[in-house]
């Protein structure tokens, strides 16, 4: 056993957290779990770990370490400059991230996906690909299961996807996946971070090890330091991308490879997630002729561009993931159609002015709700054509109205949620069931 004997101290009591420990504690280690929030919060969990062997200490007794401690595992919602960690790394134990500590006791090929927006229906896109092709792979990260967790499921799967945040990636030492994939860069997290740059440099972590054995999926587009593994480069956007886009078909080299309006994603960005899966999956020995049926059965997740209905000829997605004004730029720039734009929640003092050429060459109108519409409309209305509305019902009742056929009325709010709705989940499905009710009264099919 990898860990017999050791003293293994894990910060951090959620998911991730636990499935370190118990990963420790099948290798034999003696473990202990910290986390500052208070033991009630633990209530159904900590009792059960106790009986396992695993002891959590909560609150204010977190912040004391036990003595000779071998090694800490941080988990990824846990920021190193917390009173918790430095009292850690006062002991001079070495720390790691939940990721590496995962992947030093995996010997499977791992495919691991960073960026600021696509991870997550890469990450899903991979796995349905990996898995419709008679390989067994698992999301995981941050995204679907604990890494640690699928680390002890040895005879489960094949092939371990991961969706790696640069949290996960602060803390890494030998992590080194077979496939990387890089989808994009842009500012986002800086209440954790001190510069962009701290922020990037977390990010490019995944490329660290790699060497010219393995494989970087990269953004034609992005300038990225020296990287060891070999490339392979997308975009939707230019032509000097490995896979690129034209008039609704994916290419590789010239080679038509997928009618990407045969699938259900919708969006020049989406397109680029499909061919960053296609690279990383054709890696792995997937041929391109396998990928097509499977691509077209793909359900995207929820409210991640995803396509609501149809009706009187206006196209309604929702977006209510874009809780970023990067996501919100993608998803703008992925349609290739005309669109009235639903936009606004919390203001979180995002500058909207930075998407005013973006909006002008592709909205017609733009509807603004929530606390950040006052700015959004100072930004915007001098340009684009503008208004208010006071709620998320009547805000998709005037887009329906003002679009004509053929347009897409795209909800894309470009920041959180919290001023109307308890997060992107609850607010995207209240557009739904807005639409749905339109597409009722208009005697279409829900």
């Amino acid at each position: 056993m990898k860990d017999k004997g050791k003293r293994i101290a894990v910060l951090g009591g959620g998911s991730s957290g636990i499935a370190a420990a118990r990963l420790a504690l099948a290798g034999g280690a003696l473990v202990w779990i910290f986390d500052t929030a208070d033991a009630s919060r633990f209530s159904d969990t900590r009792d059960g770990l106790k009986a396992s062997g695993i002891e959590m200490r909560c609150g204010h007794e977190a912040l004391s370490a036990p003595e000779n401690i071998d090694l800490i595992v941080l988990s990824p919602g846990i920021d190193r400059a917390t009173p918790l960690v430095r009292n850690f790394l006062a002991t001079g134990a070495a720390m790691i991230s939940e990721i590496e500590f995962a992947f030093q006791r995996d010997q499977r090929p791992v495919v691991a996906i960073t960026g600021t927006n696509g991870k997550t229906t890469t990450t899903e896109l991979v796995t349905h690909l990996l898995n419709a092709n008679g390989k067994r792979a698992v999301a995981a990260g941050n995204y679907g299961k604990p890494y640690s967790e699928v680390a002890m499921e040895v005879d489960a799967w094949d092939v371990v996807v991961l969706e790696v945040s640069s949290f996960q990636l602060e803390e890494i030492d030998s992590f080194r996946p077979e496939v990387s994939v890089w989808m994009n860069f842009a500012p986002d997290h800086m209440d954790r971070y001190h510069t962009l740059d701290d922020y990037r440099n977390a990010k490019l972590r995944i490329f660290e090890n790699q060497t010219p054995q393995d494989t970087a999926i990269v953004k034609a587009e992005d300038s990225l330091p020296g990287i060891a593994a070999q490339q392979i480069s997308f975009s939707a956007f230019s032509e000097k991308g490995d896979f690129t886009y034209e008039a609704g078909e994916i290419f590789y080299h010239g080679m038509a490879l997928l009618d990407f309006k045969s699938t259900k994603l919708h969006g020049r960005h989406n397109a680029e997630n499909v061919m960053a899966a296609m690279g990383a999956v054709s890696v792995l020995g997937v041929c391109f002729d396998s990928m097509g049926e499977a691509l077209r059965q793909y359900i995207p997740p929820h409210h991640r561009c995803e396509k609501v209905g149809e009706v009187n000829g206006v196209t309604f997605i929702n977006d209510s993931k874009a809780t970023n004004l990067h996501a919100l730029e993608s998803s703008l720039r992925g349609q290739e159609e005309a669109v009235v734009l639903i936009v606004g929640g919390k203001n979180k003092g995002l500058d909207y002015s930075e998407l005013t050429d973006t909006v002008a060459a592709q909205v017609t109108q733009v509807i603004a709700m929530g606390e950040i519409a006052a700015p959004i409309l100072a930004a915007w209305q001098n340009q684009i054509l503008c208004s208010k509305a006071d709620s998320l019902e009547s805000a998709v009742e005037r887009a329906f109205e003002v679009a004509k056929r053929g347009q897409v009325v795209l909800f894309s709010p470009g920041t959180s949620s919290f001023d109307m709705f308890s997060g992107y989940v609850e607010r995207g499905e209240t557009f739904k069931a807005i639409v749905n009710e339109i597409k009722t009264q208009a005697g279409e099919e829900v």
